[in-house]
């Protein structure tokens, strides 16, 4: 991941984060169109949900300069995330609502730069996730 990907996340996400309830409830809706199945998986408060999803995002990219020091947190997520209910493939769709949500709350500013950067940062944190969970 090259400092100007880290730079354009850091940049972006900081535009989202003063609507990051909004933002995490566009990302489920999203996330349930995509993947329907997924929605069962999701048996708390979703909006207490989006909270920690926002600030879970938060955190990494406050950390993608020191990525190696969230890695155990991150490979702690994956698994936790096994028993919730949640296979591999999940992860595609959550990569596509995710995508899709920051191009939606940035609108112009979600550039083809910005969308490969978070393309790369989702890519980065979902494979530790799955390699955690479920070995590779």
């Amino acid at each position: 991941m090259s400092p100007q990907d880290k730079q354009l996340v850091q940049e972006s996400f900081a535009k989202v984060a003063p609507i990051a309830d909004q933002a995490a409830m566009l990302f489920y809706q999203r996330l349930f169109e995509l993947d329907p199945a997924l929605k069962p998986l999701f048996k708390g408060d979703i909006a207490e949900q989006g909270r920690k999803l926002m600030q879970m995002i938060g955190y990494a990219v406050a950390s993608l300069d020191r990525l190696d020091s969230i890695v155990p947190a991150v490979q702690d997520l994956g698994r936790r995330h096994v028993a919730y209910g949640v296979k591999a493939e999940h992860y595609d769709s959550v990569g596509a609502a995710l995508l899709d949500t920051l191009a939606q709350g940035l609108g112009p500013a979600f550039t083809p730069a910005v969308k490969a950067a978070w393309a790369e940062v989702y890519g980065v944190l979902a494979t530790t996730m799955k390699n955690a969970a479920y070995g590779g």
